[in-house]
């Protein structure tokens, strides 16, 4: 078990999360197993997917794993159907799958803006529309979106991607309000620059580094465990009070 806290209304609950197969996903996974829970994970990456539920079930924990191109929404729909068959009815669900891809205004056509926004938004709404059904009929429910400081600071370079993570904090809030009559909680976490291995192989170079060090108010790097450990605070009952909000986690960046 790692050190952290422990949430007893977590342990057995049916817990979803997209694009759980690696980096800020993975450790969310990781975290919800360790807790009790009985966690179903959608993931496009079939090979590092396949290692990290093979890992968590041999160590004890109930974890299922379903392929699938979020994008593709009738896909997506049928993975959820076959983990609620092994997880039960889901009452936790954190849409975390995004891709921040670099791309210049030039380079940018109707297609690809599209692509962005379904990679990074639309799954968002489809995926809560699908477990919705199960946290009413057991009468609670918590969804947590995942947005990103990217669009606050006004960072350049991936337009598609800083417009769609702005729209989850509409989105939170209109399903917040939509649900909340059922005791679903919305809530979203915007994330700073975690280091991933994504991250540190693609991005993070000396002035990187340097730039961490000058604009967050923590003089060290953030790591998915961060935004783990938020994310179960609010999945949990302890933040049963706590819904159409954003929760910036950046170190201070802000």
């Amino acid at each position: 078990m790692a050190a952290g806290a422990i949430y007893p209304s977590l342990k057995g609950r049916a817990v979803l999360v997209t694009g759980g197969g690696s980096g800020i996903g993975a450790s969310i996974v990781r975290h919800f197993a360790e807790q009790g829970s009985k966690v179903g994970f959608i993931d496009i990456a079939e090979e590092p997917s396949n290692a990290l539920a093979a890992e968590l079930r041999e160590a004890g924990h109930g974890v299922h794993f379903e392929k699938a191109d979020l994008t593709d929404i009738s896909a997506t729909e049928a993975a959820v159907s076959r983990l609620r068959k092994d997880i039960g009815p889901i009452t936790v669900l954190v849409n975390n799958a995004a891709h921040d891809e670099r791309h210049t205004l030039e380079e940018v056509t109707p297609e690809y803006w599209d692509e962005r926004v379904n990679i990074n938004l639309k799954h968002q709404f489809f995926v809560s529309k699908a477990v919705v059904p199960d946290m009413k009929a057991e009468g609670h429910g918590s969804i947590i979106n995942m947005g990103s400081i990217s669009w606050m600071i006004g960072q350049g370079g991936m337009a598609g991607y800083t417009a769609s993570k702005s729209a989850v904090v509409g989105l939170t809030r209109s399903l917040a309000r939509d649900l909340g009559p059922f005791n679903i909680r919305v809530n979203s976490i915007a994330p700073g620059w975690i280091m991933t291995e994504r991250q540190k192989e693609l991005w993070l170079d000396e002035k990187g580094e340097q730039e961490i060090m000058a604009r967050q108010c923590l003089k060290r790097k953030l790591e998915p465990a961060d935004i783990a450990r938020v994310v179960l605070f609010f999945s949990s009952d302890e933040a049963s009070a706590c819904t159409n909000q954003t929760y910036i986690v950046d170190g201070g960046w802000i």
